[in-house]
């Protein structure tokens, strides 16, 4: 087969793995994959397109697998709509299929009725295979229910998901629109931090914005967890897993055993505090290996206090609860503490069902509890923090982040093999702000994987992170429809994207929170097409609105009037610098510093300035802004203008609030610029704290401006 062009099978083959191998780019035009690229993403979904012999077997395969299953792996449909379910077996044969009803919703028997439709038997396998057809029934409650079907040649169950149509508003939101605050949790530090933002930090920010500020939500970082031991990946957005919460944002002093220590033992615990909490106030970048070397050491002497009979009850009814993912996510903790990263593991301890992953769970027993022990501590602070800004006054609460991926050497990578493709990593291709297009090293759900494992994994990501969240925002939410897919060995523009069943994943996301009573917040930047957001919308999920992106076809910003209802607002996003950065082009001359342009900076620079002037100029059109503005009275203007949109949450960065102008994330770097790590600071430099940040009177300033 030439791979100088599509080849007409090997298109057919795509797209029956629903790659997509062409797609339109920010910049207007068509792009398409070369074949090799193609056949190196079919690859790494485990389909073998070497050859043109390779491909028709494929295809054969993949047109004869439905016939060769008796029911679907999983359905998701929404409520109120009736979903026609095939089921196969042998020709002639008869079938009894019926629903058992989620005991959630009180369980029970409903019989399923199978309707008329021809569909002519197939030969499968040496065996001739008909198909009968059962409508289910349009009057499911909400939840996952379970399709059964028993005869001489079927005996099978699987999933049946029903989700809601709509995900609604809270009433709060139905009256007008709401306003919150947007922090890196990490960043954020007290007096009393160990040179870290944590979880107690998070409920005093909470409240506090909600009492000095009436805010009504807090938007921070995603907490899921990093490594166990140091060093620690900086990126709050490359975590081992999504499900679990780094024990890094563990207060100590807040566990309760802490108060019953020994003399010798609180002391131990005060020593390993003393270094990291002079690190408060150091304007240097966050030195998480620093702050977790403590903290480790202190909760190992916390943990090894006997707990009450109710307390260990407790931990034992959080460890059931969390189940099999728990444990094999403690499982990994310890492994790694023993042998060291991954990529030093033996074969045998890479498969987390080997004997050798058996003995040494027997082995490392102590150790597990330990792991499971910290996120159940974890898990208390976290429902102490949503409940301490809940009854403070906030409308919604914590808004939690959720990562696109996790890293490849990390927990999930391991304990959800079965489910992630190994041959390829999640990117981006080129965009304006990222010439050269992105490799997040993560690897993504394989689509066919995920579904046959009924999207369990997913779901049960979805239930922890939402277990204290009034609301959570999907990062890169297009990944719930598709994923630019970077093959192993390729460079990011080479990618291709990769659909998936969004009705499914999107169903669930918003059956999992309407059960948690969240709102769900979509990141739909960048390169997305229009149905997608309008999509969204129809389903409940709200988009994101970032006013330096939302402009009109001639570059002017668009009217506050035309900004969508269904979104979150906000002036800035982490990947771009705060907005007094902004103003004063240091995206620009970051970017050119580290070679992540690939037009003129002069031209790039140009462009800049004539965005900054088009905006200053509507907003002086519009009365916010005089002729010889300050930097802060900039800023606030902007904040009023996205305050003039309809938008039911308007998002403020705590960084925009104290002036700071340096950026915690530069997109397409590693280890160039110091991501993730930047502390909250002032336009100066000098460390803001969370005691000092109320009396802050820019901070006040601008809070005055959202609530007017």
């Amino acid at each position: 087969m030439p791979h100088t062009t599509l080849h007409e099978d090997l298109w057919r083959l795509a797209a029956a793995y629903d790659v997509v191998p062409a797609y339109r780019g920010h910049d207007g035009n068509d792009h398409e994959a070369s074949d090799e690229t193609v056949i190196r993403v079919l690859g790494a979904l485990g389909v073998d397109a070497s050859t043109p012999e390779r491909v028709a077997l494929a295809l054969d395969h993949v047109e004869n697998m439905p016939w060769r299953r008796v029911l679907p792996p999983v359905v998701v449909l929404r409520q109120g709509s009736s979903v026609n379910v095939p089921v196969h077996v042998t020709h002639g044969d008869p079938v009894e299929v019926w629903l058992e009803l989620d005991p959630e919703v009180g369980g029970g028997r409903r019989e399923v009725v199978q309707v008329d439709v021809v569909v002519e038997p197939r030969q499968v396998d040496g065996r001739l295979v008909g198909r009968a057809t059962f409508a289910l029934p349009d009057d499911l409650p909400l939840g996952w229910h379970e399709i059964r079907a028993e005869g001489p040649s079927a005996h099978a169950h699987s999933p049946v998901v029903v989700t809601p149509e709509r995900l609604e508003l809270p009433e709060r939101l139905r009256d007008g629109a709401v306003w919150g605050v947007m922090a890196q949790l990490y960043s954020v530090r007290s007096r009393t931090s160990w040179g870290v933002g944590d979880l107690a930090d998070l409920a005093e920010l909470g409240w506090l914005a909600a009492h000095r500020w009436h805010a009504d939500f807090l938007l921070v970082n995603p907490l899921h967890a990093a490594e166990p031991v140091e060093p620690l990946t900086p990126s709050p957005y490359l975590p081992t897993t999504r499900r679990f919460v780094n024990p890094l944002y563990i207060r100590v002093e807040d566990v309760r055993e802490t108060a019953y220590l020994s003399a010798a033992d609180r002391a131990l615990v005060e020593w390993a505090a003393e270094p990291v909490l002079a690190l408060d106030t150091d304007p240097g970048p966050v030195d998480r290996d620093a702050a977790w070397a403590a903290k480790r050491a202190a909760l190992e002497v916390v943990f090894g206090h006997p707990r009450s009979v109710a307390r260990q009850a407790e931990f034992d009814a959080f460890v059931e609860e969390q189940g099999e993912g728990l444990r094999e996510f403690a499982l990994w903790c310890a492994l790694v503490e023993r042998y060291g990263p991954v990529s030093g593991w033996s074969d045998d301890l890479r498969d987390p069902l080997s004997d050798a992953v058996a003995a040494a769970a027997v082995e490392l027993a102590d150790r597990v509890v330990f792991w499971s022990w910290l996120q159940w501590v974890a898990d208390e602070q976290l429902e102490r923090a949503q409940r301490v800004v809940r009854e403070g006054g906030m409308a919604l609460g914590i808004m939690h982040d959720l990562a696109v991926g996790v890293h490849p050497e990390g927990a999930d990578a391991w304990a959800l093999r079965d489910v992630l493709a190994t041959g390829a990593s999640v990117g981006a291709p080129p965009d304006m702000y990222n010439q050269q297009g992105q490799d997040w090293s993560q690897p993504p759900w394989h689509p066919d994987a995920l579904a046959r494992a009924a999207y369990r994994p997913y779901r049960d990501m979805l239930r922890t992170v939402l277990r204290h969240a009034g609301a959570i925002r999907i990062d890169h939410v297009l990944g719930l429809f598709r994923l630019w897919w970077v093959p192993v060995g390729n460079s990011p523009r080479d990618g291709a994207y990769v659909r998936y069943d969004h009705d499914a994943l999107v169903g669930i996301l918003a059956l999992e929170a309407h059960r948690a009573g969240a709102v769900v917040i979509g990141e739909d930047l960048g390169t997305v097409e229009p149905w997608v957001s309008d999509y969204l919308s129809e389903r409940g999920i709200l988009g994101t609105s970032v006013l330096w992106f939302e402009q009109e076809h001639d570059g002017r910003p668009r009217p506050p009037e035309s900004y969508r209802r269904l979104a979150l607002a906000t002036v800035t996003t982490h990947d771009l610098p705060p907005t007094a950065g902004y103003l004063a082009e240091e995206h620009v001359t970051l970017r050119d510093r580290l070679g992540l342009l690939s037009t003129p900076v002069e031209q790039v620079r140009a462009e800049a300035a004539a965005e900054r002037e088009r905006m200053l100029s509507a907003l002086r059109e519009r009365g916010l802004l005089g002729h010889d503005p300050s930097e802060r009275e900039i800023v606030e203007a902007l904040h009023r203008w996205v305050a003039a949109t309809p938008a039911v949450l308007l998002g403020v960065s705590l960084a925009d609030a104290v002036g700071e102008r340096r950026a915690q994330n530069q997109p397409g770097t590693d280890r160039e610029y110091p991501n993730w790590k930047v502390p909250l600071a002032d336009g100066t430099g000098q460390v803001v704290l969370l005691e000092d940040l109320f009396t802050n009177a820019r901070a006040q300033s601008l809070a005055d401006a959202m609530g007017e």
